[in-house]
Formats: C-alpha cells, structure tokens, sequence
C-alpha cells in the first residue's frame, strides 16, 4: 500500500486513528473529516485508507492536520480473503481508534469483529440502491458488523433507522450535527467565471455529484416555471452530465442554465446567489444545506431527512414532497418573492449560527474519540 510523504509529527501522547474511506474524493463525509482533521491538530494521527485509491479530497488537507494516505486498492480476492487482508492490515497499523465510512466500508468493520480495536462507524447516508428502501442483505450485515461498535449518524432519520431497522444499541448510536464555519467574504468571483448571466434574474444555485439519485432532472424541469425570471447554476459534475445537458436543450433552458463542474470554489458561488435548490430522491443532514444557511439563502428542496428540521421555520413551506409539481411550485413562489427571500434567509443565517457551529460539532468528535480511543484494549 502506497503511501504519501510522511505526515507531520504529532505530540508523542497523540491518538492514532485509522480512518477507511470506500473512496476520498471529494465529498460530505471527505470534507467534515479534513475540516476535523485541521481542527483535532496533533491531538492525534490519522491514517486514511481509501478503498478505490482516490484522493482527491487531500487536496484540502492543510499543514496543520497530521494524517498519511493509504491506498486500498490492493486488498482484492474473495471476501474471505479480503477480510483477513483487512484484519492483518489494522493489526499492523495498531491504531488506537478504527473508523469507518458508510456501507461501501463495511468489510473492514466485518474483519474487525474479532479484533480488540476500538470501532467507531460513521453512516451519513445512502446511495440510489437504498433511496427508497433498506435492503434486507445490508440489514442484516450493518446488524452484524456493527452490533458491538459504535456508531455516529448526522441526522435525526438516521437515528431512527439505525435504532428501529438495523436495531443497534440506542446508547452506541451517537446523534452529532454537522456544523459550518461562518464565512462573510468569497474570493471566487461570478463575473470572474465567464458565464455570460442574463442580467437582473434570480440566481438559483444546486451542488452536488451529477448522479441520479440527486435527481437533477427533477430540478430542470421544475425550473422550466421560472426560466425567464432566474438562472440555474449546476455546481458538480457526474456520469449524468452529458444527459442533462441534453435534457436542459430539450426543454429550452439553454439560456439560463449553467453547468459549472465540479469546482472547489462552490460556497464562494452559493453566497453570491439568491436561493439554494435541491432534487434529492435520498439526503441526511446535507452540507450545503448549512453552508447556503450561513450565506443567508432561503432553500428549496424535497423533503428528504433532516431538511426539513435544518431549515428555520418560514422556509419549511418551500420543502416540497419529492415531485416536479412541489418543486417548480416552491421555486416560482420564491423567484417572485424578494422579501420573502431575504426574511427567510435571514432566519437561516440567525439558526445555522445558533443550532450548527462547527465549534460545537468539532468539540462532539473531540470527546468522543478521546473517549473510544482511550479504551483498554
């Protein structure tokens, strides 16, 4: 397993914490992690093993946070021979603290059941496959694999699941929030990106990974309600893109759409616009959420986990039930309505500072590892 250059030292009573990633590019679990990282400091060492070897997310590491990159893509064969692989691996590395990420990470939560290693697992959501049910096959194994561990979730559904469907120990299901650093000043800015925008119209921004169970689709066509009022700029890229471009051709929003790519400039661009939209089929506790919260945006979105309970009170009338009727509704009630808009993003702003400070999210993970990695082994 390759590794890169040697991180920097940590204090010699630092906790080591051995963090398994099915991927570390760039995404809401990826992000929370650095941010964390830079904050814990040389608190402790971290180890992350990214199962598909990709690491874009390290980009964002600063000098601050000591932390060496393994690639996980060697540990291949059967299932069997990928579990002792696993096992041997976290024997070697004798980490204080094994933590791992989502369904894709489960394996090595497997090959630790027999292990003495300390084991916290971190479930943030879940991909198209489980938008609309649990699986009985994950059921079964989430049960299993982490009936003796414990286990972090973001949101108040994910509770409920992990208690009521998967059945683990209520008292080992900790509930944390996520929480965003506040931010009044952007670098990156729109007139800077050559987007030729149609002057004095809404901006409408959406974030996220161009796949379908973000539904973007969804949002095209909702938006064609308010195309000659507002301009869809779609921050992310994905294996639909080529898809919705068409798609947004198709339905005559060539005008006043944008696709941007993935950039990580986004926030910079969300707290330039006038509304966050998202299309979700299936979230948790998004990020983006918080981040367009704190930039003073009102939300649209389909009612999906917690969004719902993020928002303040006056923008819950604009998450919508999960179809293109709601959305395009709760859309063109907000483009047409500048005050609301500003009443409802000053509510935000006022909760996400109030309820979802990164402090506070931060100092929850502190005590929490120093209290799980200080176990006896």
């Amino acid at each position: 397993m390759a590794a890169n250059a040697e991180p920097p030292p940590a204090r010699a009573q630092a906790r080591h914490l051995l963090h398994v990633f099915p991927g570390f590019g760039v995404g809401g679990s990826q992000m929370r992690f650095v941010a964390l990282a830079d904050a814990l400091g040389d608190n402790y060492v971290h180890t992350v093993l990214s199962l598909s070897g990709r690491f874009e997310a390290a980009e964002f590491l600063t000098r601050r946070a000591p932390v060496r990159l393994l690639d996980g893509t060697v540990v291949a064969g059967s299932l069997p021979n990928r579990i002792l692989e696993y096992r041997r691996l976290v024997r070697r590395l004798a980490p204080d603290l094994l933590v791992t990420y989502n369904w894709g990470a489960i394996e090595p939560a497997l090959a630790n059941l027999a292990g003495r290693t300390p084991h916290l697992h971190f479930e943030d959501g879940f991909g198209p496959e489980e938008a609309e049910r649990q699986l009985p096959r994950r059921v079964w194994t989430r049960r299993l694999a982490l009936a003796r561990s414990d286990v972090v979730v973001p949101s108040h559904t994910l509770r409920t699941i992990a208690t009521k469907v998967w059945r683990l120990n209520g008292r080992r299901v900790r509930h944390i929030p996520n929480g965003v650093r506040p931010r009044r000043a952007f670098a990156t800015t729109l007139a800077e990106l050559g987007l030729a925008l149609p002057s004095g119209r809404v901006r409408i921004a959406w974030v996220g990974a161009l796949r379908p169970e973000k539904n973007p689709a969804r949002l095209l066509r909702a938006f064609g309600s308010v195309k000659d009022d507002a301009v869809l700029l779609l921050i992310g890229d994905g294996p639909e893109r080529e898809a919705l471009e068409a798609e947004a051709s198709r339905l005559g929003l060539a005008e006043s759409v944008r696709f941007l790519g993935a950039r990580d400039d986004a926030r910079d661009i969300i707290m330039q616009c006038d509304v966050l939209a998202l299309s979700s089929d299936t979230e948790q506790m998004p990020l983006v959420v918080l981040e367009a919260m704190d930039a003073g945006l009102p939300v649209v979105s389909t009612d999906v986990g917690d969004v719902r309970r993020m928002v303040a009170e006056p923008n819950r009338p604009y998450v919508t039930p999960c179809t293109d009727e709601g959305l395009a509704a709760a859309l063109t009630a907000l483009v047409r309505a500048p005050a609301a808009r500003a009443e409802i993003g000053a509510a935000n702003r006022r909760k996400a500072g109030a309820e979802y400070s990164f402090e506070t999210m931060a100092a929850a993970y502190a005590a929490l590892f120093d209290s799980l990695a200080g176990q006896p082994r």
